[in-house]
């Protein structure tokens, strides 16, 4: 039986791409930037986050060429090993709805130094797939992945593919997976995985996706969050699950996980109105990593519209104020 990725709050880290004062800069597919992604990772795992997923959702998968995955996370890999982070725990994410591309992204990673895989759930046929095609699915692939997975169920980025709380305990029993990440925001559907008896929740970790949900879905079994606003106020997150996963809180303890919940709740709302493009553009503001807009076609520019940045300094200002106390 493969073991899980620890409990804890896990970074999808987005892509960085090279500056446009790069030489090999080119505007519709600008290349990584190996050097900068190594700083965040290391900034990361120096501000207390437990692991990072790389080419998740907000790493952009889909626009990198499988020639640059493994670069990318070998860099990563050697970079926190030469920082005293030799064993830390890196997922690599897959998109692709082949079984044989799949397993080759996860054999790539495995080789670049990847402990897990994360493998978001086959959707181009969501409206005709059914459940058992999804499981047989997930099986193939775990079956020939040389590292093990957690099943990753996104339906906004998935065309809306549905997997449900039985097609998760089916999926569960298997050796090779050992965990999800559920980016749906349906607590119920998670409470009926996490908690669900069938399930060995010692061999099989539940983890959200969404950070302004930690502290309900904590209380129903999650173990983390996987939390792409942890990329850029990460002693913020680890700081929420610790007081998460307190049973016997003091009243200044619950007091402070409400306040702290409250704040993670407001800022998340920046994610969720501009996607990857306000993540990256806040972790270039507040923390200095990459270009303010460093993004890939089809995604450009940075946060749009008149004095948009602006109308989130307020919210923003509230949890860096939290950050920088931890």
């Amino acid at each position: 039986m493969s073991s899980p990725p620890p409990a804890g709050i896990y970074v999808p880290v987005p892509t960085f791409f090279v500056s446009k004062s790069h030489p090999d800069y080119d505007p519709a597919i600008p290349p990584i930037d190996i050097t900068t992604q190594s700083a965040h990772a290391i900034y990361l795992a120096k501000s207390g986050i437990k692991g990072l997923v790389i080419f998740g959702s907000t790493g952009e998968s889909v626009h990198i060429h499988p020639r640059n995955r493994r670069a990318l996370l070998q860099g990563v890999r050697d970079a926190l090993t030469q920082e005293g982070f030799p064993d830390y725990p890196i997922i690599a994410g897959t998109a692709t709805a082949s079984i044989e591309e799949t397993v080759e992204q996860l054999a790539d990673a495995k080789e670049a130094g990847a402990q897990w895989g994360m493998v978001l759930a086959p959707g181009y046929n969501a409206a005709v797939t059914p459940q058992d095609g999804i499981v047989q699915w997930f099986t193939a692939v775990a079956e020939r992945s040389p590292i093990p997975i957690l099943v990753y169920h996104f339906p906004g980025v998935s065309n809306m593919v549905k997997l449900t709380p039985a097609t998760f305990a089916t999926l569960a029993a298997h050796p090779n997976i050992v965990g999800c990440k559920l980016s749906h925001g349906d607590v119920s559907q998670l409470t009926q995985i996490a908690l669900n008896p069938a399930i060995d929740a010692r061999s099989f970790h539940v983890f959200t996706g969404l950070g302004q949900q930690l502290v309900p879905v904590v209380s129903v079994g999650c173990v983390g969050a996987i939390d792409a606003s942890a990329g850029f106020f990460p002693k913020s997150l680890v700081r929420l699950l610790e007081l998460a996963g307190k049973t016997r809180a003091t009243d200044e303890e619950v007091q402070e996980r409400r306040e702290l919940q409250y704040r993670v709740s407001c800022m998340e709302e920046i994610v969720v109105r501009h996607g990857i493009v306000g993540i990256k553009e806040a972790i270039s503001r507040l923390r200095g990593f990459g270009d303010v807009d460093g993004s890939r076609l089809p995604l450009r520019g940075v946060v749009q519209g008149d004095g948009e940045w602006e109308k989130w300094e307020g919210v923003l200002a509230a949890l860096e104020e939290v950050e920088r106390r931890l």
